[in-house]
């Protein structure tokens, strides 16, 4: 992974662009059609207060219908079929909606336009499980975090834009409904055409029975969700972030009027700072993960989006000080850069929160569930959406919050979620505070980790220099590592927290503890036979000296039993660091001291080469591939 490898390359490639077009281009489209018709709705039919307000709180009701009656039959069908097959019949579905709508605008037919809101729903519900299924298929593992990176900011900035372009459309009662007409049909027709592009996606389970009974397979889905519970925990987080975000956003238009002292012009600020702050914190997850699929992000997205909606909460808690504002108005007045750096950050921290729990999910559900999982996934975020309208009148109409009160209300809440799921996962936590410790001491730089197989058992093999190797390699890898380590090390105050969350596997010699020897081959067994990958420092030992020093015949033993493919990789830049050996002259068994580094944030290297054959691999062959890995780098 050189620095020259960026995620915007994506961009340009057939495997990933055309798909982006077309989901980029659905979400506009879902936006400017809903915006147009609320628009349409509330300003030019000529309704009473009573039947504007029936129709526009229908509205977001009629669109999350679908998601609780036909995602279980999305699941399924984006398993059984060929998904870029199901792309291009979903979008001739959305031409179709479209075509309806272009009449309804024209006819002023409010009705028919909820009719179609139904259907745009219908429309979502089925190209979500393709959406974040059809990501894994199309990328690399340590692209995953990128691709999902774009989809989001792509998202929010086609939710943000498709509003302003359907509430403009509809500005001229004269020719409005023509435009929303004309412009609806155009991203349909658009989006067919991009889907024209996407690459063959092959089904990934197509021998599923689709089950029609869809009370019944919803549950069966959402079971299917709680199997692995790093991945059932990253659905609900995924479900709490819709809960939050669509809490925060409803509030925003009477939050511009009563407290920012502005009206439609300012609410659609708000919005786009908050938007553009979702897409910056997406984009960043690839930088800051190191292209990995880094949970330790998700920590610190929670903890920066309640302090600073805390933050929002304290900068204006009142009313606004003058009303009747505009934007340059509101820009001018005391507080207001306060207020949007609150909210551009909100949204910062929650593309940290939201990208890497999407890219858990998609890494380490199995390829033939994945898109019954996100379609489970999908039926929560649609029920915590509903719960969120509900707090949110409920805080108003029963409790007479004032908005800034529900923004705090809200900042705890989070809190509270976030410390119960990592209380739940510990890897969540465990992954932040090593994260946080690699990134506060070195530079990281891999080169090869593609080599790593996608998926199934592999045995990682590196020279051992410090007593941070297993963290730093274990960031650079993209799949979970079940490392094994000196039993010492692994009990390291702290670290030893750390390493159990991880799982990692505690191994003595044969003289100091053969029982705990034994358990540890045991358990390296039976995480190959369950296909996960274990990381071994054959050498057996920290090294003295800086060299690389023997390897054992440990990494035999364990391919005589279990012949899988061996990933060779070279740690370089750790032996001037203070947790490795240096400077210390003692001979015996125990643990050296720590020492001050040469220099802070000091440049580490991880080099990979290409798996060999664990059934000709032997620890001389693998010692020497490691050492012309690592060369003369040190």
């Amino acid at each position: 992974m050189g620095s020259g490898h960026s995620q915007f390359a994506l961009l340009r490639q057939r495997r990933f662009a055309p798909f982006f077009a077309t989901q980029l281009l659905g979400a506009f489209n879902d936006n400017v059609f809903r915006n147009a018709t609320i628009v349409l709705i509330t300003a030019q039919l000529g309704l009473s207060t009573a039947q504007a307000s029936l129709y526009t709180n229908l509205a977001p009701a009629l669109f999350i219908l679908p998601f609780f009656l036909f995602s279980a039959l999305a699941g399924q069908l984006a398993e059984k079929y060929e998904k870029t097959r199901l792309i291009r019949w979903i979008k001739l579905f959305e031409i179709g909606a479209m075509a309806v709508a272009a009449w309804g605008f024209y006819a002023h037919h409010a009705s028919l336009l909820l009719v179609v809101l139904f259907l745009m729903g219908l429309h979502s519900t089925m190209f979500g499980p393709i959406k974040y299924s059809i990501l894994p298929q199309a990328l690399h593992p340590e692209e995953l975090v990128g691709g999902n990176g774009l989809v989001e900011t792509g998202t929010a900035l086609a939710i943000l834009f498709g509003m302003i372009l359907g509430g403009s459309l509809m500005l001229s009662p004269a020719h409005g409904p023509t435009y929303a007409s004309i412009a609806v049909l155009a991203i349909a027709v658009a989006g067919y055409l991009a889907s024209r592009a996407i690459p063959p996606a092959p089904a990934t389970a197509p021998t599923l029975r689709i089950r029609w009974n869809l009370a019944a397979e919803t549950w069966h889905i959402l079971r299917l969700c709680t199997r692995q519970r790093a991945v059932f925990n990253s659905v609900l987080g995924i479900s709490w972030f819709w809960f939050f975000g669509t809490a925060l956003t409803a509030q925003l238009p009477v939050y511009a009027q009563v407290n920012l002292g502005g009206g439609s012009a300012l609410f659609l600020l708000a919005l786009g700072v908050f938007s553009i702050g979702t897409g910056i914190g997406s984009l960043l997850c690839e930088k800051l993960s190191g292209r990995t699929v880094e949970i330790g992000l998700v920590p610190l997205g929670a903890l920066g989006i309640s302090a600073f909606v805390l933050d929002l909460y304290c900068a204006r808690p009142g009313a606004a000080p003058v009303a009747g504002l505009d934007v340059a108005g509101f820009l001018h007045a005391h507080g207001s850069l306060r207020i949007l750096f609150d909210l551009l950050m909100i949204g910062t921290f929650g593309g940290f929160f939201l990208v890497p729990l999407f890219a858990l999910v998609q890494s380490r559900t199995p390829k033939a569930e994945l898109s019954r999982v996100i379609a489970g996934n999908n039926i929560l975020n649609a029920l915590l959406i509903v719960a969120a309208a509900a707090c949110g009148i409920a805080a108003q109409q029963l409790l007479h919050w004032s908005i800034p009160t529900f923004f705090l209300a809200l900042a705890i809440a989070n809190a509270v979620v976030a410390l119960y799921i990592f209380t739940l996962v510990p890897e969540f936590l465990m992954r932040f505070l090593s994260w946080l410790l690699v990134k506060s001491l070195y530079r990281l730089r891999v080169d090869g980790i593609a080599h790593v197989p996608d998926e199934g058992p592999a045995l990682v093999v590196c020279n051992h220099v410090s007593y941070m190797d297993a963290l730093i390699l274990a960031g650079a890898i993209p799949r979970p590592v079940r490392f094994v380590m000196y039993y010492r090390i692994f009990n390291i105050p702290v670290m030893r927290w750390i390493f159990r969350t991880a799982k990692a596997i505690p191994i003595a010699g044969a003289r100091e503890d053969p029982a705990l020897m034994q358990r540890a081959f045991d358990e390296i067994g039976a995480a190959l036979d369950a296909g996960e990958v274990v990381g071994i420092f054959p050498e057996g030992a920290l090294t003295r000296d800086g060299a690389i020093g023997a390897f054992k015949s440990g990494v035999e033993r364990v391919l005589a039993a279990h012949p899988v493919p061996v990933v060779p990789m070279a740690l370089c830049g750790m032996w001037a660091s203070m947790w490795s050996r240096r400077g210390d002259a003692a001979a015996s068994g125990r643990l050296g001291r720590m020492r001050l580094p040469r220099r802070f944030r000091a440049d580490v290297a991880v080099v990979v080469d290409a798996p060999v054959d664990g059934r000709v691999a032997t620890a001389d062959s693998l010692e020497a591939q490691v050492r012309t890995l690592r060369g003369n780098r040190e």
